[in-house]
């Protein structure tokens, strides 16, 4: 037996109860975790809630970080004992069976939590930035959520790939935050009007790329915060689900929406191999830095997330398993 967050019934955060659970059979493909840590993200709230539905009961989280306990037949490349961090449903427990094909070994001078905040937001961070819009030398970028865990990953990306960025936030240290990681604007989204300032940021041109987690309360001004053919990429729904769209708002500008997946990115082992030592090697060479909010125990992942939900968090929030 292990210890597990596990949900039986859809709601809110009193649904994360801490239950004592079988521990996981070993699948050929698939290597044992002894979890470290567990990284949280909204999707962990959609999920929670039954916004994004899951068979019940289950065990929530995305993303882990720990030391291999067990390899399954046909596992190549990796041992007992070696350092991981992995993605993958599962994470709120003491052990995850997890497919070879989703692990990355973590360099040995990146410490666990900060490999258990980093693969899934790095990830998404990294491939929106790279593939849902390929981000140039001189591209303004506006970011919400600049303070949080991928917004902020997504701000130092930007301003790595050469571009010119605005960030919104809501309260004076996240602004400090925002600067501190590179932005070279920041709006108080609260006091600001979002599109007037970045008209009057760009010259009245608007920006080449929107990277928009926050979903209903930024959308509109998203798409309006556009220059012609800009990109708006819409990768979360942080503020509520976005109503229905009217295709015709693209005819403005002839812009374009995309609604991207990081697991879209990632499917194949290659592919997810690519990126994650692409991130880990920004992250070991200290291009990319990871701040971590604050860490839990497992057993008080209800209070975890109503933290992550209160937005008021700089950085990433773990739990300890």
């Amino acid at each position: 037996m292990m210890k597990a967050i596990q949900v039986t019934a859809t709601g809110g955060v009193d649904v994360l109860k801490l239950a004592a659970v079988a521990r996981p059979v070993l699948a050929a493909g698939q290597v044992l975790v002894k979890n470290a840590y567990s990284g949280l993200n909204y999707i962990d709230t959609y999920h929670r809630t039954g916004l994004y539905k899951l068979p019940l009961p289950f065990i929530p989280g995305r993303e882990g970080a720990g030391v291999i306990e067990a390899v399954g037949d046909g596992v190549k490349g990796l041992k007992v004992g070696d350092r991981v961090a992995w993605i993958g449903p599962g994470s709120y427990a003491e052990y995850t069976a997890v497919p070879a094909s989703k692990v990355q070994v973590v360099p040995d001078n990146v410490p666990l939590d900060t490999a258990a905040a980093s693969l899934l937001q790095g990830l998404t961070a990294l491939t929106l930035v790279k593939l849902g819009y390929t981000v140039k030398q001189g591209d303004w970028i506006l970011v919400h959520a600049a303070a949080g865990g991928t917004g902020g990953l997504l701000v130092q990306l930007a301003k790595h790939f050469g571009a010119k960025v605005i960030a919104t936030t809501s309260s004076d240290a996240k602004v400090a935050e925002a600067i501190r990681l590179g932005a070279d604007h920041v709006i108080r989204y609260d006091r600001e009007d979002i599109v007037a300032r970045v008209k009057e940021i760009t010259g009245g041109e608007g920006v080449h790329a929107v990277f928009d987690g926050v979903g209903k309360a930024t959308f509109d001004a998203s798409l309006a915060s556009l220059r012609r053919r800009g990109y708006m990429v819409s990768f979360g729904n942080a503020s509520g689900k976005v109503p229905d769209v009217d295709l015709l708002k693209l005819s403005k500008g002839n812009v374009y929406l995309l609604r991207p997946t990081l697991f879209e990115y990632i499917q194949t082992e290659d592919e997810f191999k690519t990126y994650a030592t692409e991130l880990f090697d920004l992250i070991k060479t200290q291009k990319l830095e990871l701040r971590i909010h604050k860490v839990f125990d497992l057993a008080n992942a209800a209070a975890a997330h109503e933290e992550l939900e209160s937005r008021k968090a700089v950085g990433k929030i773990l739990l300890k398993i």
